[in-house]
């Protein structure tokens, strides 16, 4: 992944835990250590309840997990690079761990998910709402026209002038 697909989506009320994310193919991914970040908890939790998504079947591993090879600096040998396969989870297996994990910031988490599903939710509705309207209110004037339309010809049919300039006023 790009440092320009990183930007920072989610952060904490104590203002001081940003966890950057990465966006590729319509999603969101993170990895073990982000999630545990993001949720306060340490890796080999994060893993347990990620392994559980899996084992319980809620998730197909397939899609949800990629493999991203990931370049940090090498430890023990400065101004050398290191290439390494991390996994990366989706938004799916993100939002899954976030409502499985205990923890104030998992708490904090489910409660910004759901205010975030409810505001697509109620303004989805109003979109909705309003382009329903708008569309009665188009049929209503296309009708209105077509039957202008059929007087129009009509009168014409008829040899009317008076009455089709009569119509269209």
């Amino acid at each position: 992944m790009e440092e320009q697909n990183k930007i920072e989506i989610y952060q904490l009320k104590d203002k001081q835990t940003v966890v950057k994310v990465q966006f590729e193919q319509e999603t969101v991914w993170l990895n073990r250590h982000q999630l545990a970040t993001l949720f306060d908890r340490d890796v080999k939790t994060i893993g347990k309840h990620i392994n559980n998504v899996f084992k319980e079947g809620e998730l197909e591993k397939e899609v949800v997990v990629a493999k991203i090879a990931t370049t940090t600096q090498h430890g023990a040998i400065e101004g050398k690079t290191q290439t390494k396969n991390i996994e990366y989870y989706n938004l799916d297996v993100i939002i899954s761990v976030g409502y499985r994990v205990k923890s104030q910031q998992g708490t904090q988490f489910r409660i910004w998910a759901t205010q975030r599903l409810k505001d697509f939710l109620v303004k989805g509705y109003a979109i909705n709402e309003k382009r329903l309207h708008e569309k009665q209110q188009e049929v209503l004037h296309l009708k209105t026209g077509i039957q202008i339309l059929s007087r129009a010809i009509e009168a014409k049919n008829e040899n009317n002038e008076n009455e089709i300039l009569n119509i269209f006023k």
